[in-house]
C-alpha cells in the first residue's frame, strides 16, 4: 500500500464527485502536503482531527470556480512510487506545465514545492505533480 497514493486518489474521487469536504486518514507527510496544497492556493481550508482515530483523519475543504464550478485542482500525478522512487538534485527539478503547476518535493529541509526547493538549493524525492 501507498498512502500518499491513496491520498491523492482520495482528492481526485471526491473532486470528480464534486464534494465540498474530504476525510483522510492522517500522517505527518500526508499533513505536509496539505499544507503546501492550501499555500499554494489549490485547496480552500482544511483540518486536522486528532481525536477521530488513532491517527487521526484531515478534513479538507475543496475548492471550486463559484461560476463554471470547475475545481481548483486540474490535475494530480504521483510521481514517485514506492517501487520507483524518484530523485532530483536542485538544478534537475522539474518545471510543471512551464511552471503553472507545482511538483511537490520532500526534502531534507522538509516537504515544500519546486520553486522554494530551487530558491534554497536543495533537491530530493518527488512526491507528485498539481495543476
Amino acid at each position: 500500500m501507498d498512502p500518499i497514493a491513496d491520498y491523492l486518489t482520495r482528492l481526485r474521487n471526491a473532486i470528480k464527485a464534486r464534494h465540498r469536504i474530504v476525510e483522510i486518514p492522517a500522517s505527518n507527510l500526508k499533513k505536509e502536503i496539505t499544507k503546501v496544497l492550501f499555500e499554494k492556493g489549490y485547496i480552500q481550508s482544511y483540518k486536522f482531527d486528532e481525536e477521530a482515530s488513532v491517527q487521526g483523519t484531515i478534513k479538507v475543504a475543496l475548492k471550486y470556480n463559484p461560476l463554471t464550478k470547475q475545481s481548483a485542482i486540474v490535475k494530480l500525478t504521483r510521481v514517485s512510487k514506492p517501487g520507483l522512487r524518484k530523485y532530483s538534485g536542485s538544478k534537475e527539478l522539474p518545471r510543471v506545465l512551464n511552471g503553472l503547476g507545482i511538483a511537490i518535493v520532500s526534502t531534507s529541509k522538509g516537504v515544500m514545492t519546486d520553486k522554494e526547493a530551487r530558491t534554497l538549493n536543495v533537491g530530493g524525492e518527488i512526491l507528485c505533480y498539481v495543476y
